[in-house]
């Protein structure tokens, strides 16, 4: 049973900074890629970051870029999202994934259906 669970998530101001983990078992962690995504209120879910097996390949959506770093520790199982220059428009649920390849690059990282296994979520309210 592949369990990912989520953590780090609080309040923050505007321009303030968060660290999320994402912690997995149940699976060979360092095989495969990991993402993470947001839901807003009222909001579809949408792409945050993805990152290969290895940590060597990396994609953001547009509205994180430059803000967002994503990264991995594959011999603790733990994902990471550091999350700097925070905006309003950051708030949201965050969810880390999992997903049955080594890498994804560009819009083949967008698609949550591609992901098979998901954490309960953690919330991030950034406050102006």
């Amino acid at each position: 049973q592949v369990q990912l669970v989520e953590s780090g998530g609080g309040l923050a101001q505007a321009g303030g900074s968060l660290r999320l983990s994402c912690v997995q078992s149940g699976r060979a962690f360092g095989n495969y890629t990991m993402g993470w995504f947001r839901q807003a209120p009222g909001k579809e879910r949408a792409f945050v970051a993805a990152i290969s097996w290895s940590g060597g390949t990396k994609d953001y959506a547009d509205s994180v870029k430059g803000r967002f770093t994503i990264s991995r520790d594959n011999a603790k199982n733990t994902m990471y999202l550091q999350m700097n220059s925070l905006k309003p428009e950051d708030t949201a649920v965050y969810y880390c994934a999992t997903r049955p390849d080594y890498q994804c690059t560009g819009s083949g990282c967008y698609e949550d259906y591609l992901y098979d296994y998901w954490g309960p979520g953690t919330q991030v309210t950034v406050s102006t």
